[in-house]
């Protein structure tokens, strides 16, 4: 079974990924009315073997509204005219979104606020009030 190589330790089955091919809208005048141009990609992230459980939780958050209900992430593409063009287009999308959720975020270490910030912010905090008290209608005594 032919893989498609994701990254150099993830890679994916060619039966895994599901390409329907529907007509296109937009231009392309007679062509776009009597040939199936557009893709429709689908890749079952829920499950997929290839795919370790870290990196496929990751996925799921990373399509967001290109996730169904079961799990499925559904790529189209339309931009070009030709199908073997737009068939590399949404596979390379979903190669990127796979990408894109292998990289581990790192943890947020809280920091405290130093000394001297807390007086900047303060010190601008004074400033701001009283440019905002000078607005106000002059005192006749």
């Amino acid at each position: 079974m032919p893989r498609i190589p994701v990254t150099p330790h993830i890679s994916i089955d060619e039966d895994e990924v599901e390409e329907r091919f529907v007509r296109a809208s937009g231009p392309g005048g007679q062509n776009v009315n009597k040939v199936s141009s557009a893709v429709e990609l689908r890749f079952d992230v829920r499950h997929s073997p290839s795919l370790p459980a870290a990196v496929a939780e990751r996925l799921e958050r990373l399509a967001g509204s290109r996730l169904t209900q079961e799990g499925v992430i559904v790529i189209q593409a339309q931009e070009y005219r030709d199908q073997p063009r737009n068939r590399e287009a949404a596979l390379q999308r979903l190669l990127d979104l796979i990408r894109d959720a292998t990289f581990v975020p790192k943890k947020r270490k809280p920091t405290k606020a130093t000394f001297a910030s807390k007086i900047r912010r303060l010190d601008g905090k004074t400033k701001r009030s009283g440019v905002k008290a000078a607005r106000g209608r002059p005192k006749i005594d």
